[in-house]
């Protein structure tokens, strides 16, 4: 793409919108953007550190679109009705999506390596990354989520990773269907479930996905992965599974509070031992798609096993905030019915209640996903364990209100659960501070608010409070 042409994010903040302004801030272009966000004074540090990288920031009133060269990029998020918009439609100014200019650099590396899948995609894009960092690969990775092996003091929101190689690791979403502008190398698909999409428009854009690469990396495990899989010559496939039938394998598996070891089994490659520092048997999957796709880029089993076991998660995935008299609190991205379960059943593989509050991404969600989430819930909850439903995040905009928490509560106690609906959060976690005894895991849940993370400090700080008052 043009690096001379003066970029500007509507919605920088956002999960996917700020690594690739920070991509091409660091690849020279000259980048500044607007957010909701900073207009509402929310999460100062993050703006802070993209002022830091030399990106100006706007007010979202239209100020910072001033010329017809500016190249408007604009998150899924932004209304045309926003004033940014308005001011980029006046001035005629050339306008790309998020995904686009993504995938631009994409498709222009010499070793584009997609990750996608309806989850887990976030940490297999960490874990390649960092395992091709580890080798002096020197990648460039982009990803939705803060990386923990690159983040520092100076730099704590490292969900990218500027390289001077020719990999380039990305996640690529299928919720807007742009997955379809991405043409890998090698392509790895986790899984196909329920998220945004109907389960048949999934099928599609993640079978066209995997047909456009030399390698596939597919989770055998997964019925819709398996047959997207048999669609392609085998020599083009690499097969993962903890339970089928695969070409890489998990044996001896060890599962432990915040980590797991297993023995990697590769067909014609003796067994190779791994020492995770996330816990999970989706990790462990997610390690096996990781490792198979380092070594479809030239990685040895050994060397790939070797730098895997210095990754140390992502944040907001099963990320431990700190422990108090006994009582754990745990921040987790955990929001689709995959990922909700994963989690829970990571926390049931060891004793203690669950206090889960899981605030919903949005009404949309809620109407698409109602069944699976209830469900989720239901099957993955035990009968003394706590769930509480805040409102969904709203930041504005036109919506429909026709699924709200209080139905997903009323189902999930209509299925035998315990479950309460407080509509507000800090009254959610005074409650969970008055409730929670040691033993208790205390777990937020929920996507696309970078305030969760604030919020689950907040309940360990009650709940530390809370215990030393009964103490005097």
């Amino acid at each position: 793409m043009d690096m001379s042409k003066p970029c500007f994010f509507v919605g920088i903040g956002g999960s996917g919108m700020m690594p690739l302004a920070m991509i091409l801030a660091a690849r020279g272009a000259s980048v500044a953007g607007s957010d909701r966000s900073l207009d509402q004074a929310r999460l100062p540090a993050k703006f802070d550190y993209l002022r830091d990288l030399g990106i100006e920031l706007f007010p979202q009133d239209g100020s910072g679109i001033t010329s017809p060269d500016q190249i408007v990029i604009a998150s899924a998020a932004i209304e045309p009705t926003v004033p940014d918009m308005i001011a980029a439609e006046r001035l005629d100014c050339p306008r790309r999506t998020r995904a686009e200019m993504l995938a631009d650099l994409f498709n222009a590396s010499t070793m584009p390596i997609g990750v996608a899948g309806t989850s887990g995609k976030s940490t297999v894009t960490g874990m390649i990354g960092w395992i091709l960092h580890a080798l002096r690969r020197d990648p460039t990775v982009m990803n939705g989520a803060v990386m923990k092996n690159f983040a520092t003091p100076n730099a704590a929101f490292a969900s990218a990773l500027v390289g001077g190689g020719d990999v380039f690791v990305s996640e690529v979403d299928e919720s807007d269907g742009s997955i379809a502008l991405f043409a890998p190398r090698i392509a790895v698909l986790n899984n196909v479930s329920l998220d945004h999409k109907s389960l048949d428009e999934l099928n599609q854009l993640f079978g066209d996905f995997i047909a456009k690469s030399e390698i596939a990396v597919v989770n055998l495990d997964n019925e819709d992965g398996a047959r997207l899989a048999g669609t392609l010559p085998a020599n083009r496939v690499v097969g993962f599974a903890l339970k089928a039938d695969a070409e890489i394998t998990a044996t001896d598996i060890v599962e432990e509070p915040y980590g797991a070891h297993f023995q990697l089994v590769a067909r014609g490659h003796d067994p190779v031992a791994v020492e995770l520092q996330v816990p999970g048997r989706h990790n462990i999957a997610n390690a096996l798609a990781a490792i198979a796709a380092c070594h479809a880029a030239g990685v040895s089993f050994d060397d790939a096993a070797v730098a895997l076991g210095g990754f140390t998660g992502l944040r907001r995935r099963f990320e431990l905030v700190g422990e108090t008299n006994g009582i754990a609190v745990l921040d987790d991205f955990g929001h689709n019915p995959d990922k909700i379960a994963a989690t829970l059943t990571t926390l049931h593989a060891f004793p203690g209640r669950l206090i889960v509050l899981f605030q919903p991404h949005g009404y949309g969600p809620l109407k698409t996903m109602r069944r699976e989430l209830v469900a989720a819930f239901a099957d993955g909850l035990k009968e003394d364990d706590v769930l509480i439903l805040p409102d969904p995040a709203y930041y504005g905009g036109t919506v429909t209100r026709e699924v709200t928490s209080a139905d997903i509560v009323d189902d999930v106690k209509a299925a035998g659960r315990n479950a309460s609906h407080i509509a507000d959060r800090a009254e959610a976690a005074d409650m969970i501070a008055g409730i929670a005894r040691p033993g208790d895991r205390v777990v937020v849940m929920g996507a696309r608010d970078d305030t969760l993370s604030a919020l689950a400090g907040d309940i360990l700080a009650k709940i530390a409070g809370h215990r030393e008052s009964d103490r005097h």
